[in-house]
């Protein structure tokens, strides 16, 4: 015990500053022991609050484009919802790279901040929107303010002692991955409100006016609780220029300092290195997996608007003849599922497979599972219901383990002084993509749409084709060399 009180006061010596918020993190995370349920919490609820937004729209997308009146045929409105849907990520591509240098240079928590208050007013404009431009507009400014998901990466990877960095990225990307899901339904579910529930809402109320406000307004008002939380939270960013080294290395270079591995003194060495920015373009560990990360991000938001567009179109188009209600349904199943497998089987998987491995295995099992969506679609009744759902979950499960094992890669490839902007480079390449997957998207779906008598994959068939062939590019990718961990970099460096 007085071994061990010796060593704190030693530590809080030599390597901790006074009124450096970063230091102060760090000493608690050396004296906590076992979860930080607090923080993880924290986390959690801030990356929801971002996620929801993004695709909230889609199960109504449809009907708004139909009710602005700028398609001028059933078959045109896929065209026009997708240039709406790709300005969220057309605006974060443009700045999300800045967001994360400002996160380097003035902390993680004035940009997570200004990223919820963002939510909190463009996405309620965007629900008021009573023309097409407006729509473009409010969703491309929700998107260039909102410079959150970069730093809250390396917000959690500092934040959390090194033990529960894995469990800290997964929170993240599962709760992007429930707020993708979950934003849809409640968007379905929400929207036209005066319609669905004219005992609450009458075609003269606010709501029946903005048929589509009710949804953003929900959304918009739990970014505002998620804002005034986020005031509390503490700085991880040093103050100073001495590199910090994570304390469970000092721990062993007080005990057993010859017992380092080689591995662990080069990997040191490379943090306390003095590196600028643009170095990190030459790092392919980072780059590598955020090009694989940028190929699943492309094919999943393709895949998340092509799937409500699909579901709600007609069934003499291929469609399911859905409601936004019954999507609201089915999303809200699968937002379940993904919740309970990424807290219970992702850890194990990723433990056991190494984040590379789970991201390969998921991707392949993506490509039969999308095959099968055309076939659902001659389904009926229960049977339609159970399959979709089945799927829908699957799919889900598939695509937010792929991009959980890219986060931990990137935020392994780079020390915490380019967390922030290794991850803000990371968002904007993923939002370029992002931004051409809608587009994309409903340009093919209007296209595919207008060929059901075609030889080869009539109709949706060839929707569904695309995407799989999106989806084999990136499992390619996660091959050697093309997809490369840091940690066998630094071993090729030891063997020279």
């Amino acid at each position: 015990m007085a071994s061990m009180e010796y060593q704190e006061s030693l530590l809080k010596k030599k390597h901790y500053h006074e009124n450096c918020p970063g230091c102060i993190v760090e000493e608690k995370k050396a004296l906590q022991r076992g979860l930080p349920i607090k923080e993880l919490v924290t986390i959690w609820i801030i990356v929801l609050s971002t996620a929801l937004p993004i695709s909230s729209l889609f199960p109504f997308l449809y009907f708004m484009v139909r009710d602005l009146g700028i398609a001028e045929r059933e078959e045109d409105i896929g065209y026009y919802a997708g240039y709406i849907g790709s300005a969220y990520m057309f605006g974060r591509a443009i700045t999300s790279a800045f967001w994360g240098i400002v996160s380097d240079r003035y902390g993680r928590k004035p940009i997570i901040i200004i990223g919820t208050i963002t939510v909190v007013v463009f996405n309620t404009l965007f629900g008021l929107s009573v023309n097409f431009w407006m729509a473009i507009t409010t969703r491309f400014l929700l998107g260039f303010l909102n410079g959150l998901l970069g730093p809250i990466k390396a917000y959690a990877s500092e934040i959390f002692p090194a033990e529960y960095e894995g469990l800290a990225l997964t929170s993240i990307t599962t709760a992007w991955g429930i707020g993708l899901i979950i934003g849809p339904a409640i968007g379905g579910f929400l929207a036209q409100p005066a319609d669905k529930y004219p005992a609450l809402f009458s075609a003269d109320s606010l709501f029946g006016r903005f048929p589509y406000f009710l949804p953003s307004l929900i959304i918009s008002l739990f970014a505002l609780v998620v804002t005034i939380v986020s005031f509390k939270l503490p700085e991880t960013l040093h103050n100073h220029k001495e590199e910090i080294t994570s304390v469970d290395d000092v721990y062993k270079s007080l005990e057993s300092p010859r017992q380092v591995s080689e591995d662990k003194l080069v990997e040191t060495e490379e943090i306390q290195k003095p590196t600028s920015k643009w170095s990190m373009l030459k790092n392919w560990p980072l780059m590598s997996s955020i090009l694989v990360y940028c190929i699943f991000s492309l094919h999943d938001m393709a895949y998340s608007e092509i799937f409500s567009l699909w579901a709600v179109s007609p069934r003499k188009f291929g469609g399911l003849s859905y409601t936004t209600d019954n999507v609201g349904e089915v999303l809200a199943i699968s937002g379940l599922g993904l919740l309970v497998f990424q807290f219970t089987l992702y850890p194990l998987a990723e433990r056991t497979l190494g984040p590379i491995m789970v991201s390969r295995i998921c991707g392949a099992l993506s490509i039969p599972l999308l095959a099968s969506y055309p076939f659902i679609a001659t389904l009926s009744g229960f049977s339609l219901s159970l399959a979709l759902n089945c799927a829908s979950v699957a799919k889900n499960v598939l695509s937010t383990s792929v991009l959980t094992g890219m986060c931990i890669l990137q935020n392994r490839a780079v020390s915490q002084d380019q967390r922030g902007s290794a991850n803000g480079i990371a968002m904007t390449a993923m939002s370029f993509f992002k931004a051409l997957g809608p587009a994309g998207a409903g340009t093919i779906f209007s296209w595919a749409q207008k060929r059901q008598d075609a030889t080869f994959l009539p109709g949706d068939q060839m929707v569904f084709f695309i995407l799989n062939a999106i989806e084999a590019i990136g499992v390619i990718f996660t091959f050697k060399p093309l997809l490369v961990q840091r940690e066998e970099t630094n071993r090729r460096q030891i063997l020279k």
